[in-house]
This record gives C-alpha cells, sequence and structure tokens, in this order.
C-alpha cells in the first residue's frame, strides 16, 4: 500500500510538472506577448539572456535586442517596451521559489525510491556541492571578464547552465548523479555507506572548480586575487555562527534541541552570506582592494535603501548601509533553527531534512559566489 502511494504521488507531482509546462508553452503560443514577452521572457528567460551576453539590459518588443549602455535601457524603460535586466526581481524571486518548493516534493519522491535522505549527515555531505555551486557561478563572472577578442572559456549559449536560475539545474544534475553514484558504491560492497563517497564527490567537484578560478586569478590579466577578502568572510562568518549556535547552546538550548549540530550549518550557511555582503558593499577598501559591488537582490537592496534614509550619513560614513542585512541573515537562520524542532523531524524526517538542505542552500550558495567573485575580482 505504501509503495502504490508513492509512485501515486510520484506520477502525480509529474503529471503537474507536465501541466504546468503545458500551460505556459500554450499560453505563449496564444498570447505570446501577455505571456512570453510580458512575463516568461521579461522576468525569467530575458535576464539570464542579457547576463550570458554581458549586458546592462535586453529589450524584446517581437525581437530581442542587447544594450550596453545605462541611457539606452533607460529610454527603452521610457518608451513602455520590455526590458529585462541581469538579476532578481520581486516577481522572479516569488517565481524560484514557488518553482523549489515544488521541486523539493519531486525530491522527496526519488530520495524516498533511492531509500536514502533520514541520515542527517546528509545535509553536511552536501555542503560541498552548495560551494561547488557558488564557485561555478563565479566561472561565469570570470567568463564575462574576458577582453573584448579574447576568447571566452565558456561562450553563449552554453554559458546559461552557469548562471541562476539554470545553474541550479546544473548543480542538481551534478548532485543527483553523485548521489547515484555514492548508493550504487555502497550497495555493490565498495564502501560502507553512501555519505562519505558523496562528501568527497562534492568537495573534489568545489576543489577542480576554485582551482580553475585560482589559475586563472594568478595568471590572467582579467582575473584578480585577494585571499584577504576570502579570509576575512570566513573567519568573521565562522566566529558570528559559533558564536551564535554556544550562546544559544548555553541560555536557550530549546533553540537547538531539534536541528542539534545542523543548526550550526544553516548559521553558517546564511552568516557567509551575509559577511559576503557587508564586505563586498563597504569594506573592500579596508582591505586594500579598489572595486565596488552594490546588492542584485530586491530584499538586499531594499534593506540598504531603508538603512540610507534613516540614518545620517555621519554613521553612514563610519558603519556603511548593509550591515542590517547580515543581522536580518542571522536572526532569519536562528528562527529557522528555533521552528525545526524534534517534532518536526519525527513527523516527516526526510521533507524537514530536505528544506534545511534548500534553506542552507539558498545562502551559501548565492553567499559562496559573492565571496569568491569579490576575491578574484570580477
Amino acid at each position: 500500500m505504501q509503495v502504490t502511494e508513492r509512485v501515486d504521488a510520484g506520477r502525480a507531482w509529474v503529471g503537474t510538472a507536465v501541466a504546468a509546462v503545458a500551460v505556459l508553452a500554450l499560453g505563449s503560443l496564444l498570447f505570446p506577448a501577455q505571456v512570453y514577452r510580458g512575463f516568461v521572457w521579461h522576468y525569467f528567460w530575458g535576464p539570464v539572456y542579457a547576463d550570458a551576453h554581458n549586458a546592462l539590459c535586453a529589450v524584446n518588443d517581437g525581437t530581442v535586442q542587447l544594450l550596453y549602455s545605462e541611457g539606452s535601457c533607460q529610454a527603452a524603460v521610457e518608451q513602455g517596451l520590455v526590458v529585462a535586466e541581469p538579476g532578481y526581481t520581486l516577481v522572479s524571486e516569488v517565481g524560484y521559489m514557488i518553482v523549489l518548493l515544488f521541486a523539493l516534493v519531486g525530491v522527496l519522491q526519488l530520495v524516498r525510491r533511492l531509500r536514502v535522505g533520514t541520515d542527517r549527515r546528509l545535509l553536511v555531505a552536501l555542503v560541498p556541492f552548495m560551494l561547488f555551486g557558488g564557485v561555478l557561478r563565479a566561472v561565469e563572472d570570470a567568463n564575462d571578464a574576458v577582453p573584448e577578442g579574447a576568447t571566452q572559456a565558456i561562450s553563449y549559449p552554453l554559458n546559461t547552465f552557469l548562471i541562476s536560475p539554470l545553474i541550479y539545474v546544473t548543480v542538481f544534475l551534478v548532485t543527483l548523479g553523485s548521489l547515484v553514484a555514492a548508493i550504487w558504491l555502497q550497495r555493490n560492497g565498495y564502501t560502507e555507506g553512501h555519505i562519505r563517497p558523496l562528501a568527497a564527490m562534492g568537495s573534489g567537484a568545489f576543489l577542480v572548480t576554485f582551482g580553475f578560478l585560482l589559475s586563472q586569478g594568478l595568471t590572467a590579466d582579467y582575473v584578480a586575487f585577494h585571499p584577504q577578502i576570502l579570509t576575512v568572510v570566513v573567519v568573521v562568518a565562522s566566529f558570528l555562527a559559533g558564536g551564535i549556535y554556544v550562546v544559544t547552546e548555553r541560555f536557550a538550548p530549546n533553540i537547538n534541541a531539534g536541528t542539534g549540530i545542523l543548526g550550526l550549518v544553516v548559521l553558517w550557511g546564511h552568516a557567509i552570506d551575509g559577511v559576503a555582503n557587508v564586505v563586498a558593499a563597504d569594506w573592500l577598501g579596508v582591505l586594500g582592494v579598489n572595486l565596488n559591488y552594490v546588492p542584485k537582490h530586491p530584499a538586499n537592496a531594499f534593506i540598504v535603501r531603508t538603512t540610507e534614509s534613516l540614518l545620517p550619513q555621519s554613521v553612514l560614513a563610519v558603519t556603511g548601509s548593509s550591515w542590517p542585512f547580515l543581522v536580518v541573515k542571522l536572526l532569519v537562520a536562528l528562527a529557522v533553527v528555533w521552528i525545526f524542532d524534534a517534532e518536526i523531524f519525527e513527523e516527516s524526517p526526510r521533507y524537514t531534512l530536505l528544506l534545511l538542505v534548500a534553506i542552507v542552500a539558498v545562502g551559501l550558495g548565492p553567499g559562496t559566489r559573492d565571496v569568491v567573485r569579490a576575491t578574484f575580482g570580477i
């Protein structure tokens, strides 16, 4: 009975996914201006297309045009044309969130079929894949930094698989292939379990990708290498995450009761994201790096704008304007750790663990990309 229910649930998930794609495809054919150009292209494919060509924006009025100046992009907006810029919007972030939650249900059916996903060590084993994803995204940033006339290592359309949201599909397929390989090794008697082989594969993917960027940083003129940025971000994030975990263990142990040591992983992943944003936005000059990065995520940008509107310039000159983002990240991460109590794990251990994996990934993946991007000046 239980096997039948799982098969039915899996079929229902596949059917829902096919139906959703069919609705978008049919809507795009019947109402191209509203559904395709005004929604699918505007918020999802257009930003990827512009990013893949290192353009400031892409315009779609029936034909697609890439623009490379702010004035041209602004003029297109004023003309009422459909303009897509690299990065995220509130619409795209909500859309990706819905897709992520739906995908988690599908992954849940998959791990049930594979009879894995209850060992909490799986989250730790997947951390290297999150680091790999962040570094892989930075590879595309380095690709964009290639000067005109030089050959890019990865050109369009292959580079679209290194840009959000397609990079999540790329990293997922690499992770899934590694998980299947690790399970095969275990079930054929080559290893005692699948956790360590999985972690080793993820670590290998991360080290190879990071090594590629490091080689570019040491040899290519268009890629720099500022190890002090990476060091500061990792040390500060680890100190904050570890400090919060130790304090809660000492004074409010009920917060960590459900997640245990996994709570530290959640805190660390989001601390990396928060600290990387603060350092990249406000403290690179102090570290001797003449670069400036601005937030691309709407939530981060909103927090920065709000801080700048509330605090006087004399204070902002000392503290910067991005530090509240770090505070919000840490508070939200701590709230997540508190919400995931022992009862939630008992009721649905697989889905709870997958949710934690997703929560860590949406912090650690982008955070890794941000710190690696600043480290290599790309």
